[in-house]
């Protein structure tokens, strides 16, 4: 049965025949479509006559006559109707007909910018409802009503909102990363969000400007001459902002501004279907907007879903083809009426799945629940530990902490523990105990604060975050880069406050400790100016909401689970056999000079008995000492997989020597108990736990079982409790971890790991690079072979890089890179030569030399983290930092080169 709302009235119904008027003699159409092709789009464009602007449309349809339902597509924030032009194209084809347009001040449209004013842009939305009225191809519910959805994203995805609280005849909304109370996501919790406050105001004031330089359409009326530096925005809006940033915070006055432009203003007026997409990565519009909107919306009676995707405002929306396509599925239920539509789980979220080996992109996989759990379901306590502590808010608020930065956090992310920075002296920080089994946060832990201020109104403003920590205490991530925070009035003999933290979705893996970090400042918000000391106070433990009903399905285990360990049984029985006849024959004596020497290759040749017109590996020679981490690089065909089976004894070279401490490498010698490899990955009894797939692999080697270092083993690898638990229960990370631990057994001096982060997400990648420094710096070595250029630069000290079966290039990483201290910073646009001598003169920095691409900083002291702090207090329009050449471009230079 279709959902239908009251009708308003009458004169709205029969307003459609008024928008005849309003095309007529307006302007000129186009079209563009294949003769004769059922499956081509037809385009018209038009600029329709409305009070104050003439808007831009396009109108897109496909396929043959009859009636279909309208589809009107919204853009964002600084975008035009062009933006969404794709979208429109496919839901054509779709079946649908679709009316692009782009809002007041934007693209070629007149107007000024309201931010969604109920009087300018909503009232745009419902006069082209009226006019798709008057299309005969589009369905009619009634006189003058179209059977219509609202979709777009941000600014497109707000006025869709309000155009269901605002009109009748809209029949289904969705909504993507957008805002549903622009007041708290501009001002939230009283303190204000200024660097994307500024982005708004600066992308609306450069859009007046753009369009003043074009001529304005057949039937546009050109906007009003606006105050300097207003650029298209509407007066009230011009004068709001800059009041609210000279005075560093909100007043009254701005919130109701802004809360009367929300779908706040008219939740109570939303009863269609609603799918709410939102993204995870967004300091703009975090998830907590998609909350409120998602339990108004379902107290109104109407049908709701809820989408977390990956990406969002801080990175771009990295699932765009699905969630048009769940659109898609959305507006044909509910607009199509087609009951065998699937339109997905009540709630959705998108997790890492691992990453794709073949081109290192992190793989996204869904986790669906039956309905929408909140923010704050499953609540679970952790006890933090930490006493009462007092910070400083410096003077100017300078320097500032740094969370997240709109357009370029996705690189920075690249930088690894670089992320985030918190100021010594400037923060409190309070821990939980390390956490016994993997916890999966799904919404916003809170925690309760008594905070003290000397500041002369009493008054404080901090800021929460909290990060995810390593084993070893120095690792720590920041999920998604969100930060919260909160102003609290009359704290100057103490104020409580229950504080909220950022809706995040994260699991914090068995060993980890949560840090709760309360700081004085942070660079995207204005913080007061007038130095003063907090003092904060922990009161009570952190909840962390656990949505336990959501999950993802679990599949069959394939068959090689069970195969692989039997056959690696018999292998190694196979094995132990060779050991024992080979012991006989004449091996070449050990080399005394080689004896802490854990590995020397000396002119290895290998060439397969199908292929003597090429060599596998030919004259290879090189030497790995104590302490190093290799990694073993080259493109597919170069020799690493034959290279690192005959160093395991696997196969025999045709010419060349291996020495393992001095010992020739031959099929079951002694050395190889002083080897551990991983190679391809490792196959376990699913139905038994971790600690007895390792006993059971220990006992096929026929050594003593006190000779095994189970204890050290699982140390270096974090398993934790999850060592008792079934490998079936485990996650991808667990079982590469429970590898490493297998061939780590005996703590072999020499271990050998063949992709080793194959299936793992970020930040289990992240723990495999620490388990492989870690193992080295205990005065062992580490040889790894992989396709992640990225991680063996940052994991590796030494490289050998090979190209059809030869030597190209062996040395520290550092020598191949040509990094050394050496960043290279890339800019959005040129520096001025006073510019370069400010970041010349920062204290750490020893030399900057203007390039191509940016600016050559040596670094004499100072650190990635560091530098880039300060570049952003220069306000350097800095958009990179990396390696002067990262590995990359080394590696493909170098084997671009080879013979």
């Amino acid at each position: 049965m279709k959902l239908r709302l009251p009708r308003r009235r009458r004169s709205r119904l029969i307003a459609g025949a008024a928008a005849l008027a309003v095309v007529a003699g307006a302007g000129t159409w186009t079209a563009a479509a294949a003769a004769g092709d059922p499956t081509a789009v037809h385009r018209e464009d038009h600029v329709l006559d409305m009070p104050g602007a003439g808007i831009d449309t396009s109108y897109f349809t496909a396929g043959g006559g009859g009636k279909r339902p309208a589809v009107l597509l919204g853009h964002g924030f600084g975008g035009s109707k062009d933006d969404v032009r794709a979208q429109a194209e496919q839901l054509a084809r779709d079946g649908y007909a679709v009316l692009t347009w782009s809002a007041r001040g934007f693209g070629r449209s007149g107007g000024r910018i309201g931010l969604n004013d109920p009087e300018y842009e909503v009232k745009d939305v419902s006069r082209l409802v009226d006019w798709l009225a008057t299309r005969p191809e589009v369905r009619l519910d009634a006189a003058g009503d179209p059977r219509v959805g609202v979709s777009g994203a941000s600014y497109g995805g707000a006025v869709s909102l309000l155009a269901a609280g605002h009109d009748a005849r809209v029949d289904a909304i969705a909504p993507q990363i957008t805002y549903w109370n622009l007041a708290d996501s501009l001002f939230p919790n009283g303190v204000f969000k200024k660097l994307w406050a500024g982005i708004f105001f600066t992308t609306g004031s450069a859009s007046g400007l753009q369009s003043a330089q074009q001529p304005p359409q057949q039937g546009a009326r050109a906007a009003d001459p606006a105050a300097p530096g207003c650029g298209r925005f509407q007066p009230e809006l011009c004068a709001m902002y800059e009041r609210v940033a000279v005075a560093g915070k909100p007043d009254a006055e701005a919130r109701a501004l802004l809360e009367a432009r929300s779908p706040s203003a008219v939740g109570g007026r939303i009863k269609v279907p609603t799918l709410i997409v939102q993204g995870q990565d967004d300091s703009l519009f975090p998830l907590d907007q998609a909350d409120a909107m998602a339990k108004a919306i379902a107290a109104n009676g109407a049908p709701v879903a809820v989408d977390w995707a990956a990406g969002g405002h801080d990175g771009g929306m990295r699932e765009s083809g699905r969630t048009d396509a769940r659109v898609a599925a959305w507006f044909d239920r509910y607009l199509k009426e087609d009951a065998g539509a699937d339109t997905g789980p009540a709630f959705r979220v998108s997790r890492s799945g691992g990453i794709d080996s073949t081109d290192g992109q992190v793989q996204l996989r869904g986790a669906v629940g039956d309905r929408y759990p909140g923010l704050t379901s499953g609540p679970r306590e952790f006890a933090l530990s930490g006493r009462e502590q007092s910070f400083a808010n410096p003077a100017g608020g300078a320097p500032p902490a740094l969370s997240s930065l709109p357009g370029i956090g996705g690189q920075l992310a690249s930088l690894g523990a670089g992320l985030s920075l918190d100021f010594p002296g400037q923060n409190a920080r309070f821990e939980s105990e390390p956490l016994a089994a993997e916890t999966r946060i799904t919404g916003t832990p809170t925690v309760t604060l008594k905070v003290r201020s000397t500041a002369a109104d009493g008054s404080a403003v901090v800021f929460g975050k909290v990060y995810d920590v390593g084993p070893d205490g120095r690792q720590q991530v920041l999920p998604s880069q969100l930060v919260a925070p909160v102003r609290v009035e009359d704290a100057r003999e103490g104020a409580t406050v229950r504080l909220r933290l950022p809706a995040i979705d994260h699991a914090v893996e068995a060993g980890h400790r949560l840090r709760l970090v309360v700081a004085a400042t942070d660079l995207g918000y204005a913080t007061p100016t007038a130095p003063a000391v907090y003092t904060v106070a922990a009161e009570g433990p952190l909840t962390v909401p656990v949505a336990a009903g959501v999950g993802t399905a679990s599949s069959g285990l394939p068959a090689w689970t069970w195969g692989l360990p039997l056959a690696g049984f018999a292998l190694a029985a196979a094995l132990l056999g060779i050991r024992r006849t080979g012991r006989g024959a004449g091996a070449p004596a050990p080399e005394p000079a080689l004896a802490d020497v854990p590995l020397e290759i000396t002119g290895l040749t290998k060439r397969y008995a199908k292929s003597q017109d090429r060599y596998a590996v030919r004259d290879l020679s090189f030497r790995v000492e104590k302490g190093q981490v290799l990694g073993l690089l080259g493109p597919n065909g170069a020799g690493k997989t034959t290279t690192l089976r005959m160093l395991m004894g696997l196969i025999s070279p045709d010419a060349g020597e291996i020495r393992v401490f001095g010992h020739a490498v031959r099929a079951g010698a002694p050395v190889l108990s002083r080897v551990g490899a991983f190679v391809e990955g490792a196959g376990f009894l699913p139905h038994l736990t971790g600690r007895a797939n390792l006993e059971l692999y220990w006992q096929a080697t026929g050594r003593p079982a006190e000779d095994s270092h189970m204890a050290e083993a699982l140390e270096i690898a974090g398993l934790g409790d999850a060592l008792e638990r079934a490998v079936r229960t485990y996650s991808q990370g667990m079982r590469q971890r429970l590898a490493i631990a297998q061939a780590m057994l005996g703590m072999p001096d020499l271990l050998i790991l063949d992709e080793p982060t194959n299936g793992l997400d970020p930040p289990q990648i992240r723990e495999m690079r620490d388990v492989m420094i870690r193992y080295a710096a205990g005065g062992r070595t580490v040889i790894v072979s992989s396709h992640l250029l990225s991680e063996v630069e940052q994991s590796c000290t030494h490289l050998v890089v090979m190209d059809r079966g030869r030597l190209v290039q062996a040395g520290e990483v550092a020598e191949i890179t040509g990094g050394g201290d050496t960043l290279l910073v890339t800019l959005a646009g040129p520096l001025d030569p006073v510019g370069v001598e400010k970041v010349a003169a920062l204290e750490g920095v020893g030399s900057v030399v203007a390039a191509e691409d940016g600016l050559l900083v040596r670094l004499e002291g100072a650190t990635a983290a560091g530098l880039i702090a300060e570049l952003v207090r220069l306000e350097v329009p800095v958009t990179g930092v990396g390696p002067h050449r990262r590995l990359e471009d080394a590696f493909l230079t170098l084997i671009g080169g080879s013979a």
